[in-house]
Protein backbone atom coordinates (compact mmCIF):
# COMPACT_ATOMS: atom_id res chain seq x y z
CA UNK A 1 0.00 0.00 0.00
CA UNK A 2 1.47 3.88 -0.45
CA UNK A 3 -0.01 6.53 1.04
CA UNK A 4 0.71 9.75 -0.59
CA UNK A 5 1.43 13.14 1.69
CA UNK A 6 2.03 11.12 4.53
CA UNK A 7 1.82 14.22 7.00
CA UNK A 8 1.37 13.49 11.13
CA UNK A 9 1.97 9.62 9.73
CA UNK A 10 -1.75 9.01 11.03
CA UNK A 11 -3.17 7.49 8.01
CA UNK A 12 -0.13 5.42 7.16
CA UNK A 13 -0.34 3.76 11.03
CA UNK A 14 -4.40 3.12 10.08
CA UNK A 15 -3.31 1.47 6.62
CA UNK A 16 -0.94 -0.48 8.28
CA UNK A 17 -3.57 -2.47 10.31
CA UNK A 18 -4.99 -3.26 6.33
CA UNK A 19 -1.99 -4.16 4.86
CA UNK A 20 1.28 -6.29 5.05
CA UNK A 21 3.20 -3.31 3.76
CA UNK A 22 3.13 0.43 3.38
CA UNK A 23 5.35 2.86 2.38
CA UNK A 24 4.13 6.72 2.59
CA UNK A 25 5.87 9.58 0.87
CA UNK A 26 5.76 12.93 1.75
CA UNK A 27 7.59 15.56 -0.09
CA UNK A 28 8.33 18.00 3.23
CA UNK A 29 11.71 16.21 4.64
CA UNK A 30 10.79 18.01 7.96
CA UNK A 31 6.75 16.67 8.39
CA UNK A 32 8.51 12.93 6.73
CA UNK A 33 10.93 12.86 9.66
CA UNK A 34 8.01 13.84 12.29
CA UNK A 35 5.85 11.27 10.89
CA UNK A 36 9.11 8.61 11.27
CA UNK A 37 9.29 9.22 14.88
CA UNK A 38 5.66 9.19 15.18
CA UNK A 39 5.12 5.91 13.68
CA UNK A 40 7.62 4.42 15.49
CA UNK A 41 6.45 5.86 18.77
CA UNK A 42 3.03 4.56 18.35
CA UNK A 43 4.98 0.81 17.57
CA UNK A 44 4.53 1.07 13.45
CA UNK A 45 8.13 0.17 12.68
CA UNK A 46 7.02 -1.37 9.45
CA UNK A 47 6.03 1.47 7.43
CA UNK A 48 8.74 2.45 5.04
CA UNK A 49 8.92 6.64 5.16
CA UNK A 50 9.65 8.20 1.93
CA UNK A 51 10.64 11.78 0.89
CA UNK A 52 9.75 13.15 -2.48
CA UNK A 53 7.04 14.04 -5.17
CA UNK A 54 4.10 11.62 -4.30
CA UNK A 55 2.76 11.86 -7.58
CA UNK A 56 5.68 10.01 -9.20
CA UNK A 57 4.64 7.64 -6.22
CA UNK A 58 7.50 5.03 -5.93
CA UNK A 59 8.70 3.31 -8.83
CA UNK A 60 11.28 1.72 -7.72
CA UNK A 61 9.05 -0.06 -5.52
CA UNK A 62 7.74 -1.73 -8.07
CA UNK A 63 3.47 -2.36 -8.24
CA UNK A 64 1.71 -1.73 -5.34
CA UNK A 65 -1.84 -3.02 -4.91
CA UNK A 66 -3.17 0.16 -3.40
CA UNK A 67 -2.80 3.84 -3.17
CA UNK A 68 -4.10 6.83 -1.21
CA UNK A 69 -3.91 10.33 -1.78
CA UNK A 70 -4.60 13.23 0.18
CA UNK A 71 -4.01 15.82 -2.89
CA UNK A 72 -6.67 16.43 -5.00
CA UNK A 73 -5.86 15.36 -8.80
CA UNK A 74 -7.91 16.77 -11.78
CA UNK A 75 -7.94 13.59 -13.41
CA UNK A 76 -6.58 10.38 -13.26
CA UNK A 77 -3.30 10.32 -12.02
CA UNK A 78 -1.33 8.25 -14.54
CA UNK A 79 1.91 7.42 -12.84
CA UNK A 80 0.38 6.70 -9.88
CA UNK A 81 -2.23 4.45 -12.07
CA UNK A 82 0.50 2.71 -13.86
CA UNK A 83 2.55 1.34 -10.67
CA UNK A 84 -0.97 0.15 -9.37
CA UNK A 85 -0.61 -4.26 -9.70
CA UNK A 86 -3.55 -5.64 -11.54
CA UNK A 87 -6.57 -5.28 -9.74
CA UNK A 88 -5.20 -2.67 -7.32
CA UNK A 89 -6.88 0.38 -6.05
CA UNK A 90 -6.15 4.22 -5.78
CA UNK A 91 -8.06 6.52 -3.81
CA UNK A 92 -7.73 10.09 -4.87
CA UNK A 93 -9.97 13.56 -4.25
CA UNK A 94 -10.26 14.56 -8.16
CA UNK A 95 -11.69 17.64 -9.58
CA UNK A 96 -10.63 21.59 -8.81
CA UNK A 97 -9.95 23.49 -6.33
CA UNK A 98 -13.81 24.02 -5.69
CA UNK A 99 -15.53 20.93 -6.50
CA UNK A 100 -13.89 17.63 -5.47
CA UNK A 101 -14.97 14.18 -5.40
CA UNK A 102 -13.08 11.16 -4.12
CA UNK A 103 -13.30 7.80 -6.49
CA UNK A 104 -11.93 4.33 -6.23
CA UNK A 105 -9.72 3.84 -9.33
CA UNK A 106 -9.07 -0.15 -9.91
CA UNK A 107 -6.57 -0.75 -12.61
CA UNK A 108 -8.14 -3.23 -14.86
CA UNK A 109 -6.97 -4.99 -18.42
CA UNK A 110 -9.41 -2.69 -20.69
CA UNK A 111 -9.32 0.65 -19.24
CA UNK A 112 -9.25 2.19 -15.73
CA UNK A 113 -12.39 1.36 -14.09
CA UNK A 114 -13.53 4.47 -11.88
CA UNK A 115 -16.25 4.39 -8.73
CA UNK A 116 -17.31 8.11 -7.01
CA UNK A 117 -17.64 7.73 -3.31
CA UNK A 118 -19.02 10.85 -3.05
CA UNK A 119 -17.66 14.50 -2.43
CA UNK A 120 -14.88 15.55 -0.53
CA UNK A 121 -16.02 17.44 2.38
CA UNK A 122 -13.30 18.74 4.07
CA UNK A 123 -12.28 21.22 1.04
CA UNK A 124 -16.31 22.18 1.35
CA UNK A 125 -15.88 22.59 5.08
CA UNK A 126 -12.84 24.66 4.41
CA UNK A 127 -14.77 26.78 1.79
CA UNK A 128 -17.65 27.84 4.42
CA UNK A 129 -15.09 28.76 6.86
CA UNK A 130 -12.91 31.24 4.57
CA UNK A 131 -10.19 28.90 4.71
CA UNK A 132 -7.47 30.02 1.76
CA UNK A 133 -5.74 27.27 0.04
Amino acid sequence: MLDVGTGSGYQAAVLAELADEVHTIERIPELAEQARENLAAAGYDRVQVHVGDGSLGLPERGAVHGDRRRRRSPGLPELLYEQLEPRGRLAVPVGGRWGQRLEVIVRSPEEPASRPLGPVPLRAARRRAGVQE
